[in-house]
């Protein structure tokens, strides 16, 4: 029954519909450009937040990381600082001087894997404070932008409780207006206002110039236009024209 019933609409009130639609869908843009560009702004801040909190998890788990191998190299010096003693008291009671030299070689190594220990110790505490650093700077940062997004969240909240109730109605009414329009016009329309910067898809003579784009418009073809015998777009931009609105 639907289908019957667009097929029975005249090109005039086809077009007085597209128009009509036209003016619904520009208030809802209108509505939408209020919000500007917080809606975009709130998700990169909590885009940003997100990789901010993965970056912290990880450098934490680096930092545990680097201390426990001082903790270990802490423990190795231990166990070689024991070895050297217990090779000091074999050296007391040697038979010959070819244990006092192997004895004496075996503490040697230890003390050299001491040096080591130490050293790699140090350039391992260097590295954790580098990374605390980093640890610091990423979690100031966090905090700041976890305050932006309170902010931005904020002012999207109060703007939106201010116009969702008038956009809600509109959508329905532009829905509603859809319904009465064949599905090629619609689907003609749409396309059009996703490919126009200004979301016009239908457009009034305005000085004898397209209301979209501005070009001027020939005579006999603004005379077709106010007819309304069929549907004319713009031969520039080819936005869907309308005779021009006339003031009371």
């Amino acid at each position: 029954m639907a289908t019957a019933t667009k097929k029975e609409v005249s090109i005039a009130e086809k077009l007085d519909a597209l128009y009509e639609l036209q003016k619904i869908d520009s208030e809802i843009d209108r509505i939408r450009t209020v919000r500007g560009e917080l809606p975009l702004e709130v998700q990169d801040l909590e885009d940003e937040i997100e990789g901010l909190e993965t970056r912290i998890a990880k450098i934490q788990e680096e930092v545990k990381e680097v201390e426990v191998e001082v903790l270990d190299r802490k423990n190795a010096t231990k166990d070689a600082d024991l070895a050297i003693g217990k090779y000091k008291e074999q050296q007391k009671n040697v038979r010959n001087n070819r244990e006092y030299e192997s004895l004496s070689k075996e503490i040697e190594f230890q003390e050299l894997e001491i040096k080591l220990h130490e050293k790699k110790s140090k350039e391992a505490k260097v590295r954790v404070a580098q990374k605390k650093e980093l640890l610091d700077e990423a979690k100031e940062r966090l905090n700041f932008r976890k305050e932006d997004l309170k902010t931005k969240k904020s002012e999207l909240d109060e703007i939106i409780a201010e116009t969702q109730k008038d956009e809600d109605g509109l959508v329905a009414a532009s829905d509603k207006a859809k319904s009465l329009i064949e599905d090629r016009l619609v689907v003609a329309y749409s396309r059009l206002r996703q490919n126009a910067k200004n979301g016009l898809a239908v457009v009034p003579v305005e000085r004898d110039s397209c209301g979209g784009c501005f070009n001027q418009i020939p005579p006999q073809r603004q005379l077709d236009i106010e007819m309304k015998k069929k549907v004319i777009v713009c031969e520039h931009c080819g936005r869907i024209l309308v005779p021009s609105i006339k003031e009371d």
